[in-house]
C-alpha cells in the first residue's frame, strides 16, 4: 500500500514570532518524517485567528471567525507567506511537496489558498484539495485550485455529517480535475455517521465509478 500523504497541523496566524517559529519547526519535523517514510506530500494549513470558542462554534459560523483585535487579514497572510518561505528549503532538501489545504482560517477559500501559494511561488508549495471544505460555489472553487493540486481528499457523508452534509457530484469533480490533467491520488475522507464497515465500501464504489 502506498503512503500517499501525511496530514499535519500548524498555524502561522499569530502575531507572536515565537509561536510562528514553533509551528515552522514542527512542520520541518513533519517534512523530515515524510521523507523517512517515503511519503511524497504533506497536508499543511494556514491556521486561523483562534477567536472561536471551539470547533463547533467555528462550524456554526461556516468557518468564519473574527480577527484578533488590532490585526488585519493582510498581516495574517504576511505571517503565513513568510513562514512557508522559511520551510521551502527543507521541503526541497527532502523532496517533499507541501500541499496547502482549503481548510479553514485564511485558507477557507480558493482565493485565500492561492494568495499564499502564488506569493511563495515555489514548486514545493502546491495545493491539497478537500472537496468538503467549500461551503459556497464549491465546483468553481475546486476548479480554481485544480491546476495546482497534488492530492485530493474526497469527502463522503453517508448517514449525514457531524457538522454539515454536502451532496457532492463526483462525476463533475472528476471531469474538472481531468480537464486540468490531474494525475494524483484521490483519498477517501469519510465524515458520515453511518457504520464505517458499510459506508466506506459504498464510498469507494462511488469514487471509483466517478474517477475510473
Amino acid at each position: 500500500m502506498d503512503l500517499i500523504g501525511l496530514s499535519t497541523h500548524q498555524t502561522f496566524v499569530s502575531p507572536d514570532p515565537q509561536v510562528r517559529q514553533q509551528n515552522i519547526d514542527k512542520t520541518a519535523r513533519s517534512i523530515e518524517l515524510a521523507y523517512h517514510l517515503g511519503i511524497p506530500t504533506i497536508r499543511v494549513n494556514t491556521g486561523r485567528w483562534g477567536t472561536s470558542k471551539n470547533f463547533d462554534e467555528l462550524m456554526k459560523n461556516k468557518g468564519i471567525e473574527p480577527r484578533l483585535e488590532g490585526y488585519t487579514d493582510d498581516e495574517g497572510f504576511g505571517w503565513v507567506i513568510d513562514s512557508f518561505r522559511k520551510l521551502i528549503p527543507k521541503a526541497q532538501e527532502c523532496g517533499v511537496v507541501l500541499g496547502l489545504e482549503n481548510h479553514w482560517g485564511l485558507g477557507r477559500t480558493a482565493a485565500g489558498v492561492l494568495r499564499v501559494v502564488e506569493a511563495v511561488d515555489s514548486p514545493w508549495l502546491q495545493v491539497t484539495l478537500d472537496t468538503g471544505n467549500f461551503l459556497e460555489n464549491m465546483y468553481e472553487q475546486m476548479e480554481t485550485l485544480a491546476p495546482r493540486t497534488v492530492l485530493v481528499q474526497a469527502k463522503t457523508y453517508f448517514g449525514g455529517g457531524t457538522w454539515y452534509t454536502l451532496d457532492i457530484d463526483y462525476p463533475r469533480v472528476a471531469a474538472l480535475l481531468k480537464k486540468h490533467d490531474y494525475r494524483g491520488y484521490v483519498s477517501l475522507e469519510f465524515e458520515g455517521r453511518a457504520d464505517y464497515a458499510t459506508a466506506v465500501p459504498e464510498s469507494l464504489r462511488l469514487l471509483r465509478a466517478a474517477f475510473e
